[in-house]
């Protein structure tokens, strides 16, 4: 047998080599999830609060001699929370453990002012659900109409309309005065804008009835004044004044520099630039801060009692007369003992609130949204501007347009190609004959 022949047999009778196995292919990446709810932690929250429930329910009737209601709340609370710490700690580090503690301490915390608002609202509409269904409750006053009579005779048309007027009143001198000085605090400054400031901090925490009682002095007793609505507007828009310029002065240094200095260096004055730049960009936030001045201005009472007096009439005529509104109306009729009139007290209450949702809304729909977001009228009105600009500036480089017509009168004359003039040696520069 030759060589070649021994070394085919050897290949044949030798055992088969072993497949190659193939890599493993990898695992599709599976995104990390970051919040939302986790079968672990759901599990932790409800075990911690039954075990929270029965370490309380021991205590407080086995090892230790607590009683009341709100302790057993307080404790079974501050006992859930360190079972979930404990819970969590199990699967997580102390970073995560924290921030899962202080997101349950954050819930429970809106959850509680949330219930608040609600008992809030719905205690007032339901203590006033006999006043409101009645149609005189919105169209008559309380001139014809005592406390012993049924809620079906008087109403309170008097203070919603009085509280209108001065609320009006109010926002025509707070606006225009509140915004221009937070404008100046924050545009110009200096020395004197410090005082500014200062006092206007000062001022957020003035007592009404010290703003009442300044109005009575000066436009009552010194002026000689009568006691009216326009007394009243002006003792409400010393409440409202620091209000709107502290609130609005906090929105305006949000506005970013760069957006002043791009205007003021495309060569605008400072007038312009605040007027178009500046407060179109914190609308949605000066709006935010007329709502805030609005809400101290109109649940005020003490200073209408003083400066505007009290009547049970309607009256139309802020500048004479007595005018009533609708916190001073509420504040007459629950100190009744009479049902009715506590009735028609927090069916006012019910209408006061509703009041201030309105003019919530309609400030919020003055205000806009916030800087680049646009509603459809907005972006409609947007896209037309552009268009015109579009055709204006292809009208602009529209081929032989020039910059003189030759047909004008002001238009230089051409001359002639090939043309040469010439000049006598002795004509001065600029001269002709």
């Amino acid at each position: 047998m030759t060589v070649v022949e021994i070394e085919a047999k050897a290949a044949e009778t030798a055992p088969a080599p072993e497949a190659v196995a193939a890599p493993p292919e990898p695992a599709p990446d599976q995104p990390r999830r970051i919040g939302g709810p986790t079968r672990s932690g759901i599990l932790s929250l409800t075990g911690a609060a039954a075990a929270a429930v029965c370490v309380t329910i021991l205590l407080f009737g086995e090892l230790a001699p607590f009683s009341g209601a709100l302790g057993f709340t307080v404790t079974a609370y501050l006992a859930f929370l360190a079972l979930y710490a404990v819970l969590t700690g199990l699967e997580e580090n102390g970073q995560t453990v924290r921030d899962r503690v202080m997101t349950v301490v954050l819930w429970t915390a809106a959850l509680l002012l949330f219930s608040a608002l609600v008992l809030v609202v719905g205690f007032t509409a339901w203590r006033g659900r006999e006043a409101l269904p009645h149609g005189n409750f919105f169209t008559e006053d309380m001139r014809a109409a005592g406390p012993l009579d049924p809620i079906t005779r008087g109403g309170i048309t008097h203070a919603m309309l009085g509280t209108l007027i001065m609320i009006a009143i109010a926002l025509v001198i707070t606006v225009p005065l509140g915004l221009a000085c937070a404008v100046y605090l924050n545009q110009i400054p200096g020395r004197f804008s410090r005082f500014v400031r200062t006092i206007v901090e000062a001022m957020t925490a003035l007592p009404s009835i010290v703003a009442g009682l300044m109005v009575y002095a000066t436009w009552i007793l010194i002026l000689g004044m009568p006691k009216s609505g326009l007394a009243a507007s002006l003792a409400i828009s010393v409440m409202m004044l620091p209000i709107v310029i502290r609130a609005a002065d906090v929105v305006l240094r949000l506005v970013p520099g760069t957006l002043t200095e791009a205007a003021e260096a495309l060569g605008a004055p400072r007038w312009r630039t605040v007027w178009h730049v500046v407060l179109p960009t914190a609308r949605s936030g000066l709006a935010t801060a007329v709502i805030l001045g609005t809400a101290r201005g109109i649940g005020e009472t003490s200073p209408v009692l003083l400066t505007a007096g009290f009547t049970t009439a309607l009256n139309a005529d802020p500048t004479s007369g007595p005018m009533i509104s609708l916190p001073l109306a509420v504040f007459n009729f629950v100190k009744s003992p009479e049902p009715a009139m506590i009735a028609r007290g927090f069916g006012a209450a019910a209408v006061l609130m509703t009041l201030v949702l309105v003019l919530f809304t309609i400030a919020r729909v003055i205000g806009g949204r916030g800087p680049g977001h646009q509603s459809r009228r907005q972006a409609r009105r947007t896209a037309r501007a552009s268009r015109r600009d579009v055709a204006r500036f292809a009208e602009l480089h529209a081929p032989g347009l020039t910059l003189f017509d030759a047909t004008s009168p002001t238009a230089p004359s051409a001359k002639p190609s090939g043309s040469t003039t010439e000049e006598d040696p002795g004509q001065k520069p600029g001269e002709t004959d």
